[in-house]
């Protein structure tokens, strides 16, 4: 398929060699937990994606970065599902550092050495929702002469066996109350622990397993201390991580499906007018996606963005779930028998809508924006 042909040079641009050495691993054990997958996406720069150059990374923006993220789900949906928690939180972080003063010195070299050594960073805030990283951080953060010891836990946390990283919001005293924090905390610090917690076949190699803290020193140098007067909006810091997190999580699961239509279209499965149908929805899903992402990287900022990415996932979540069903139908009952690659292939679409917000959460805020009001996630 031409558009996922054009994706996957793309990641060979960025990555070479990646996609074929993920191709030379059978899917069933690409995608399988102690997968080498993550390895991979290591040793092929994986980790300086977004990172821009000034920092040692590749320097991608938004489009560019979906569209890897769509290439590598087309081959390996745990590996795209995994490392879109890396690349938000890249996007995050470094736009902090692109405003002086904003990250201290400890802060900024943590971050000058993600992209040169190679470092991988799992995320310790609850993805989506945006407003409850505010009210109800996962962790709890006491204090100390130099620093604040850290307990609680996230799960799942994708990444968990593999991360250098570990970025978790803390709530920490501040003069009028608690304030949001995120701390940066290295994976081999004292008190962190992995344990197992998914146990699904799908997504399994995106090592997503519960990863706790347990008095967990971390310096004050090593916390980037934010507040927001105003606990009903989004700030500029969630936006960023929200909006990117949402267009990169999607992209994923698009290559997953773009990957089973292609399957058809090469096999000629079905009626011309079938595969046409179907490589239209699959098509026009990533193409809201794209436009979502352009339309960030060319300015649009705040509620507006958050709204636009969330219009343009919950119309792909749709698309994209129905093109994966009618690529199977097509592929027939043989293939199923055969091997369940395509099929779990196919179940691998499904998880988008399983990360918050859900649709059904999102419909009161969503009418709200629509309706000239605000966007108030929870």
């Amino acid at each position: 398929m031409r558009s996922l042909d054009t994706a996957r040079e793309l990641c060979q641009q960025y990555h070479p060699g990646l996609i074929k050495a993920l191709e030379s691993i059978p899917y069933e054990e690409r995608e399988a937990a102690g997968s080498p997958v993550i390895g991979l996406f290591r040793d092929h720069g994986g980790a300086g994606l977004m990172v821009p150059r000034a920092y040692g990374g590749l320097g991608a923006d938004l489009l560019d970065a979906i569209r890897v993220q769509r290439a590598l789900g087309s081959v390996s949906p745990s590996l795209a599902a995994a490392t879109a928690m890396h690349h938000f939180t890249a996007a995050m972080l470094y736009e902090l550092a692109g405003t002086a003063g904003r990250l201290t010195a400890s802060q900024m070299k943590v971050l000058g050495g993600i992209a040169p050594r190679r470092q991988l960073m799992a995320s310790g805030w609850a993805e989506g929702k945006t407003q409850q990283n505010i009210l109800v951080p996962s962790v709890t953060a006491v204090p100390t002469d130099d620093g604040y010891l850290l307990t609680g836990s996230k799960k799942p946390c994708s990444l968990a066996g593999s991360m250098d990283l570990l970025t978790v919001s803390i709530a920490v005293p501040g003069p009028n109350g608690p304030e949001l924090a995120l701390a940066l905390v290295p994976a081999d610090a004292p008190g962190i622990t992995v344990s197992p917690f998914w146990g699904n076949d799908v997504l399994a190699a995106a090592e997503s397993d519960e990863v706790r803290l347990e008095d967990t020193p971390v310096a004050a140098d090593l916390v980037i201390r934010t507040s927001s007067d105003d606990p009903h909006r989004l700030d500029d810091l969630q936006t960023t991580g929200f909006v990117c997190f949402t267009l990169l999580i999607s992209a994923g699961y698009a290559g997953a499906a773009a990957g089973l239509v292609a399957t058809v279209l090469e096999r000629g499965r079905g009626s011309e007018g079938d595969r046409a149908a179907l490589a239209i929805g699959c098509e026009a899903a990533f193409a809201q996606l794209e436009g979502a992402a352009r339309a960030v990287r060319d300015g649009l900022a705040g509620e507006a963005a958050v709204a636009e990415v969330l219009v343009a996932r919950y119309a792909a979540q749709r698309a994209l779930a129905h093109a994966a069903d009618q690529a199977l139908d097509l592929l027939g009952g043989i293939d199923f028998i055969r091997g369940s690659d395509r099929s779990r292939l196919a179940m691998a679409v499904r998880p988008l809508a399983f990360h918050p917000p859900g649709q059904s959460s999102a419909a009161e805020p969503l009418l709200s924006w629509f309706t000239g009001g605000p966007l108030e996630l929870s």
